[in-house]
C-alpha cells in the first residue's frame, strides 16, 4: 500500500481560497487512481473528487464542482486541491485516499479506496 500525508488545512474565512497537499510514499504513485474526501462533525465521510491516474479525467461531487480543482504531480508523488470560494459549510477533515488505477469499483465509495490519510482540518468562518 501507498503510505499518504495531507497537509495545507487551516482557517479561513468564507469566500477564501485553500490548498491541499497530499505526499504519497511506499509505492510507485502514478499507479493508483486518488480522490479527495471529508467528513464534518457528525456526518460521514464523503466524496470529493478523484483524479485517474495520469492525471487526465477527473471527478467531482456537485457540492464543489466550479469551485474545488483536483491535480496531480506524479514526479512529485504529489495530489492537490485548490479550493476556491470556501463556504462555512466546507467545513471538515479532509482526507486523500488511493486505490489500484484498474479497479472498477465506484469513484465516490470510500469502500473502494485502499490507502488513507490522516486527514487534515478546513475551517472555514463565516
Amino acid at each position: 500500500q501507498v503510505q499518504l500525508a495531507e497537509s495545507g488545512g487551516g482557517l479561513v474565512q468564507a469566500g477564501g481560497s485553500l490548498r491541499l497537499s497530499c505526499a504519497a510514499s511506499g509505492r510507485t504513485f502514478s499507479r493508483y487512481t486518488m480522490g479527495w474526501f471529508r467528513q464534518a462533525p457528525g456526518k460521514e465521510r464523503e466524496f470529493v473528487a478523484a483524479i485517474n491516474w495520469i492525471g487526465g479525467s477527473t471527478y467531482y461531487a456537485d457540492s464543489v464542482k466550479g469551485r474545488f480543482t483536483i491535480s496531480r504531480d506524479n514526479a512529485k508523488n504529489t495530489l492537490y486541491l485548490e479550493m476556491k470560494s470556501l463556504k462555512p459549510e466546507d467545513t471538515a477533515v479532509y482526507f486523500c485516499a488511493a486505490r489500484s488505477a484498474i479497479s472498477s469499483g465506484s469513484l465516490y465509495a470510500t469502500g473502494e479506496y485502499d490507502s488513507w490519510g490522516l486527514g487534515t482540518q478546513v475551517t472555514v468562518s463565516s
